[in-house]
């Protein structure tokens, strides 16, 4: 199957090369996030992995009002362009609303489309228009064949820039399942797949601060079978003290840990490639 590469700042995505998607779920503090990036660019140098900085300005789909949910859009892109600045980390962050694309694109450059959005129209449209890559995840309640859908809309809305990312269906009550057959259905549309590992773990119906909220030992075997599976790049969501995170605690990676996190899915990565010439070379 033919994939497009796509450009995000100096890094590929879909060539033989793992990237990685990474940073704290939603942004918090200057110190906890330049702590997180400056970590995030000691270990792309030390392991020589590309990495796209993700934070959340806004995080609109939390199950309670008394969450945190971000500082908003201004302060937000202010935070995010800081970081851009400092540490040259091309940057991925989610919108919620058409009104958010235009501004968010003066900065970052990936526009996330959220699993629960990925259906929205006029969302995709204004994502889509600003001529930026279009991550767009796939919803948990969608078959992964059916990603076309959102897919489509982006391209009749004039954007060919586009990413997929995996984070699991929703299998029985507040529970997600990933089947590896997914990352096969959403590559065969042409475009890179990204596997969010983190977001896989999640328990619904938990708040994320409490440890039930997520299922930290099954990151590892989750993220060797997606990249044993194929995938292009991996979404991990990271702070320097996961279980004092404002969002996402049970479920995001130390950054401490990342790099012997990652270390074998880059060995395996390149292992699955070797397999990938060598089948093309039967051709």
């Amino acid at each position: 199957m033919s994939l497009n590469k796509i450009n995000v700042g100096n890094i590929i995505c879909g060539e033989d090369q793992l990237f990685l998607i990474s940073g704290p779920c939603v942004i918090e503090d200057e110190v906890t996030m330049m702590k997180t990036a400056e970590k995030l660019k000691e270990v792309s140098e030390t392991l020589g992995i590309p990495v796209i900085f993700k934070s959340s300005f806004q995080k609109d789909n939390r199950s309670s009002l008394r969450y945190y949910r971000g500082p908003g859009l201004l302060k937000g892109i202010q935070m995010l362009s800081k970081i851009k600045e400092q540490f040259g980390f091309p940057l991925l962050t989610d919108i919620h609303y058409p009104g958010q694309a235009a501004p968010v694109a003066e900065v970052c450059d990936v526009l996330q489309i959220p699993a629960y959005l990925c259906m929205q129209t006029d969302l995709m449209v204004a994502a889509a228009s600003t001529g930026k890559v279009i991550n767009i995840k796939h919803g948990q309640f969608l078959a992964p064949e059916n990603m076309k859908h959102p897919v489509g809309k982006c391209l009749d809305a004039g954007n060919d820039q586009i990413i997929l990312t995996e984070r699991g269906y929703t299998m029985g009550y507040n529970d997600l399942v990933v089947d590896p057959r997914s990352f096969y259905w959403m590559k065969s549309m042409g475009y890179p797949v990204v596997f969010d590992i983190t977001h896989a773990i999640r328990k619904y119906g938990i708040p994320s601060s409490d440890s039930k909220g997520g299922a930290r030992e099954f990151l590892p075997v989750l993220g060797r079978a997606g990249v044993a599976s194929g995938v292009d790049g991996v979404f991990i969501e990271v702070h320097p003290e996961p279980d004092k995170a404002l969002c996402d605690a049970a479920s995001q990676l130390s950054v401490n840990e990342l790099a012997s996190f990652l270390r074998p899915l880059i060995a395996l990565h390149a292992v699955e490639l070797k397999y990938r010439i060598k089948e093309k070379q039967k051709i």
